[in-house]
């Protein structure tokens, strides 16, 4: 797809969202109309005052009527034109939040393997940055476009009415006027492209060293963490410069232009005052109305520059809107109730990338209640295998199934709701201790919190806060130890008691007094539950009822742990290589 069919496939898209406020935007241009009649026919008015003070007896009485209807005119077009500003601001703001909540909600519908390949920063800027100068470009084309055309249809008519040979020569100038503005616009486009997408890139950079700024210090990262900003940061004043220079250039052209048809209506018209034809009122009108009607040509031009900026912003935007979501849920899917914990894996294979296999041939039968550990080297798929039971991914051939059903013929937040998941990677939103906590059950009572919490043993920190349960702690977690992050992510599964469990690494960031007590109150929470324990830690597994050892995606051995001991393979080595003396 070309350049300018791009332009226009994402302009018919921005209409599409405008079409839901056609009424306000009728109204607007009405609003706009009535504002452009009212202010041309002051001229008239003032024309007529100066005659009657050339031509004859001056008669201050109707001066002093001409006047007073140009103050009544001038109020209403200021109260027309506010009240269109208005609507305007209204309309755009309608507009962009419409764009962002669809936004929004992709992301809350994309496979994860988009947020996966895609830098957090750089998707935060679309959302943010990208709408909000798509914003501003729209609201100076609601303001300007609208008054600006009818301002130059409504002078066009009102010279005709004057005088048709002095119009002529506005009209014959005006096309070099649009041409400059066209040949600038063009240019403008390519520049705001490039330097909005240069500035997601620098958000998603910021975005990245302020998140990692402790392992940045801590390997003295920083002299190459501010050559790469340097980089970005003058690619972007770079484009920027360009931008701005190309579309600072749209203003001073076509103003020169319509200096010169201004001097050319001043000439001619001059020579028909002398010639009789036409009288120094009217002249004085008449270049009223070519000061008028050029001007708009000079807001038209700047409201398009900014038109190729929030075009190329827009563009972005429905990029990210126009990705494709994941899978979607057949309209009969089934809604998992009742689980009792039976899990089947049945020649499962899958891969991230289609040249790279990861997982082959994978099968397992998971009966209700057993404790399920997954142990192998970094790499070998096993936290990909829990990507899979939760879908987050979906399986490249063979089939994953709970309670005998297809994950993929049911629900994803019901087959969600039946797991509850404890990552190494903790996740806290800004908020309270509860509000986090609760996260999963937001029914809960501070009794069931309480409970959940010293089970867990992370009652005990949190009264230590300074208002307890109701303590307010920032993104990710803020003043916490990684410990208390990890303990508070364990509570929010203790308070949900789900029927089936995924620990991840979940006590990897704990101390082994704490562990052992953690450990105490997930043998009680995982009584009677199918549980998924990833570990590296081969001491926290060894109590499991199937011990899945894997290597490059795929289950080499599978026993209890005294079982593999005995057959002295891969497992023996693994155990040997952490407790042998």
């Amino acid at each position: 797809m070309s350049k300018k069919q791009g332009q226009k496939e994402t302009l018919k898209k921005v209409l599409r969202y405008i079409k839901k406020y056609t009424g306000l935007m009728i109204f607007s241009i009405i609003l706009a109309v009535l504002t452009v009649v009212l202010t041309l026919y002051v001229p008239i008015l003032i024309g007529k005052a100066i005659d009657g003070i050339i031509y004859g007896q001056v008669d201050f009485k109707a001066i002093l009527n001409h006047l007073m209807l140009v103050i009544i005119m001038v109020v209403i077009t200021a109260l027309a034109q506010w009240l269109m500003n208005m609507i305007n601001n209204k309309v755009t703001y309608n507009v962009v939040r419409d764009i962002r909540d669809e936004a929004f909600k992709k992301i809350e519908i994309l496979p994860l393997s988009y947020i996966d390949t895609h830098a957090q920063g750089e998707i935060v800027s679309r959302v943010i940055a990208d709408v909000d100068q798509f914003a501003d470009g729209l609201l100076m084309g609601f303001t300007q476009l609208f008054t600006g055309i009818i301002t130059i249809l409504g002078t066009l008519l009102f010279m005709l009415a004057i005088n048709v040979k002095i119009t002529f020569v506005v009209v014959l100038v005006t096309p070099l006027s649009l041409f400059v503005a066209s040949y600038i616009a063009k240019k403008t486009y390519t520049m705001f492209k490039l330097q909005s997408e240069t500035r997601g890139e620098q958000t998603a950079f910021i975005d990245e060293i302020i998140g990692n700024q402790k392992v940045v210090k801590a390997y003295r990262h920083e002299q190459e963490a501010l050559e790469k900003f340097d980089e970005i940061n003058t690619r972007l004043q770079k484009y920027s410069l360009r931008a701005t220079f190309f579309s600072s250039l749209t203003n001073p052209s076509t103003r020169f232009i319509n200096s010169v048809v201004y001097a050319g209506v001043a000439i001619t018209g001059a020579f028909a005052v002398l010639m009789g034809k036409m009288t120094v009122g009217a002249l004085s009108s008449f270049l009223s109305y070519a000061n008028q009607y050029t001007k708009p040509f000079n807001e038209i031009s700047g409201v398009v520059t900014e038109l190729q900026n929030a075009i190329a912003c827009a563009a972005r935007i429905f990029e990210l809107i126009e990705e494709e979501a994941q899978v979607p849920e057949s309209k009969d899917a089934i809604q998992l109730e009742e689980v009792s914990g039976t899990v089947t894996c049945k020649d499962v294979n899958f891969s991230y990338t289609p040249d790279k296999k990861l997982i082959e041939d994978f099968n397992i039968q998971i009966k209700p209640g057993q404790k399920v550990a997954i142990v192998g080297p970094t790499g070998c798929g096993k936290t990909t295998l829990i990507n899979l039971l939760m879908r987050f991914y979906d399986v490249n051939s063979g089939s994953i199934s709970v309670e005998g059903i297809d994950i993929r013929e049911m629900t994803r937040r019901s087959l969600r709701s039946s797991y509850g998941m404890v990552l190494q990677e903790t996740w806290l939103k800004k908020g309270t201790i509860k509000e986090n906590i609760i996260m999963g059950k937001p029914e809960a009572t501070d009794e069931e919190i309480i409970e959940a919490a010293k089970a867990t043993h992370a009652h005990a920190f949190i009264k230590r806060l300074p208002k307890g349960y109701d303590t307010v702690i920032g993104e990710e977690g803020g003043m916490l130890s990684q410990g208390q992050k990890q303990l508070l992510c364990i509570t929010r599964v203790m308070l949900c008691k789900p029927p089936m469990l995924i620990l991840d690494e979940a006590t990897s960031s704990i101390d082994t007094r704490t562990e052992i007590k953690i450990q105490s109150a997930f043998n009680r929470l995982m009584e009677g539950r199918t549980s998924f324990i990833v570990a590296h830690r081969l001491s926290t597994i060894q109590n499991a009822d199937v011990i899945l050892v894997m290597k490059e995606g795929k289950i080499i051995e599978q026993g209890n742990h005294e079982e593999l001991l005995e057959r002295k393979g891969f497992y023996t080595e693994l155990y040997n290589s952490q407790f042998a003396v």
